[in-house]
């Protein structure tokens, strides 16, 4: 019987292949989309994928990475001073604008290290060593930064100039040499990392009564990181997270206070009703023209519980036939968006699972219809 409905099946190429490309499109909608936000969604934390640390510290008022509410350079030492804290250092984070040897300007997200430490220094350079950046007026920046400060440089011949190790930018107006470059996460809000030491990055930041962002810190061997940020933030007032908290508060914030979130859930609920749509009305369509031979199977004995089966397996073999063109699209649609590196891309192993779920969902559904006209339909009108 199993055999026969899917001679069924694929004998109505028009039907079937309808009902395959309705499914393949909500899989790719459904995969593609979710995958752009979690990518865009990792882009505001970049901070913390590209500086590590076990605890932040920043302003109780503060909500996320982007989240500039200074506090105290004294600070710092008050975080030094909890029990089970094993070391603190400062952290600056700002937008400030560079101008590029043409004179043009580009937004830089500008990161200040402390000096002794270089406690949140990316951790991997391309080219060019930490220690230099303790040399006068140097800085690390990225690959992105690379190509953005390249934009529009010309050589005197008039070639196009490539910005690299040993170029000058002004931030500022002061001098900034560029030593190494760092693999870096990309930033929401679009501007290249800079990373100098924290005396440094204050002298390049627009002067104001309070420069400290965030501490970094770490506890001490046999204390979990939740029970320091406890004491920390009983001591001091502020508020102290993990890097998880830190991720997970970010993420929190961008989803209840930006159009992000129902943007793209609107294009996923979309994606899920056409293919909704599509699968219960073209199965339900091809019921109908199989109906005569569907009651030719009862008026021999099959049984309602073996023509379930039956539609089933035809519903089942077509969502899953969908669901695997529909991913494999997505995932060769993702890559292309990877190697541009103009958009984010996070598939997390979550995201397959629920949309295979989905796609499960909407080909039941589908039965379910075919299977309510089937097991009401009398045998005899085989003879009619």
């Amino acid at each position: 019987m199993i055999r026969l409905a899917l001679k069924m099946l694929f004998g109505d190429r028009g039907k079937y292949l309808l009902l395959v490309s309705g499914l393949t499109f909500s899989t790719l909608l459904m995969t593609q989309f979710p995958s752009v936000f979690c990518g865009l969604m990792t882009w505001t934390y970049a901070n913390m994928f590209n500086s590590r640390s076990h605890i932040w510290v920043m302003d109780p008022k503060a909500e996320q990475s982007l989240d500039s509410k200074p506090l105290r350079d004294t600070d710092v030492n008050r975080v030094r001073s909890v029990a089970g804290v094993a070391w603190a250092a400062p952290y600056f984070q700002g937008t400030l604008q560079a101008r590029m040897p043409d004179g043009n300007f580009k937004l830089v997200t500008l990161v200040g290290l402390d000096a002794t430490t270089l406690a949140g220094a990316p951790a991997l350079l391309l080219q060019g060593s930490l220690d230099e950046l303790r040399l006068p007026n140097t800085i690390i920046t990225d690959e992105f930064g690379l190509d953005r400060f390249s934009e529009g440089q010309r050589n005197p011949d008039g070639s196009p100039r490539r910005i690299g190790i040993g170029d000058t930018i002004e931030i500022n107006d002061r001098e900034a040499r560029i030593v190494g470059v760092a693999k870096t996460r990309r930033s929401f809000t679009g501007g290249p990392f800079v990373f100098t030491t924290y005396d440094r990055a204050v002298l390049y930041a627009p002067q104001q009564r309070k420069m400290l962002t965030f501490i970094l810190a770490a506890g001490e061997p046999g204390l979990s990181d939740e029970e320091v940020c406890r004491r920390i933030a009983a001591e001091t007032g502020l508020r102290a997270l993990t890097e998880e908290e830190f991720r997970w508060s970010t993420i929190w914030w961008y989803v209840r206070n930006t159009g992000i979130p129902f943007a793209i859930g609107s294009i996923v609920l979309i994606g899920a009703i056409v293919g909704m749509l599509i699968a219960a009305q073209t199965f339900h369509a091809f019921v109908l023209e199989n109906l005569r031979n569907f009651a030719a199977l009862k008026a021999m004995g099959a049984s309602n519980g073996r023509l379930t089966a039956m539609l089933a397996v035809q519903s089942l073999t077509t969502g899953l036939i969908g669901y695997g063109i529909g991913a494999g699209v997505a995932s060769v649609v993702l890559r292309f968006f990877v190697r541009l590196g103009k958009v984010g891309v996070y598939t997390p192993w979550q995201l397959p699972v629920a949309v295979l779920g989905v796609i499960l969902l909407i080909s039941g559904f589908s039965a379910l219809l075919g299977i309510i006209r089937v097991t009401r339909t009398e045998p005899a009108i085989v003879f009619r």
